[in-house]
């Protein structure tokens, strides 16, 4: 036989790993781990600080046109109360010219009264005639 053959003929055996034992169930060495948990969104309070920002504009907003609204509306009243003064004054100044003797007199005559020569003052307590009272004129 060649050594060829002889080498072929002979068959080393494999050498013989131990089993394993199965031991008793120990932790295993792999687990099945959860996915991380997401970090919270910002979305809802960057929603709650525009909405803040938005309700503090729109505040300010009708503030200022409410003010200048009242303002307008003080100008207006002011230039009434104005007008108003000068009405007092003019029907003021009338009736002063209105009150003068000569403005009298002359509504006097024309109502048909006629000037007295002498005054006399009556007492109501004992019905007596003061004064030098004479009779007016008739007919001026």
């Amino acid at each position: 036989m060649s050594a060829q053959t002889a080498a072929r003929a002979t068959a080393y055996p494999a050498p013989s790993r131990p089993r394993p034992t199965t031991a008793p169930a120990a932790a295993p060495r792999l687990r099945v781990v959860r996915a991380p948990e997401h970090a919270r969104t910002r979305v809802p309070f960057i929603l709650a600080c525009m909405a803040v920002l938005a309700g503090a504009l729109l505040s300010a907003l009708l503030l200022n046109t409410s003010m200048a609204a009242s303002a307008y509306a003080e100008y207006d009243l002011s230039n009434e109360l104005g007008r108003l003064n000068q009405d007092q004054q003019d029907l003021t100044a009338q009736l002063d010219a209105k009150a003068s003797p000569t403005q009298l007199a002359a509504a006097a005559t024309a109502l048909g009264m006629v000037p007295t020569n002498g005054t006399g003052w009556l007492r109501l307590s004992d019905g007596s005639v003061q004064g030098v009272p004479e009779p007016a004129g008739a007919g001026g």
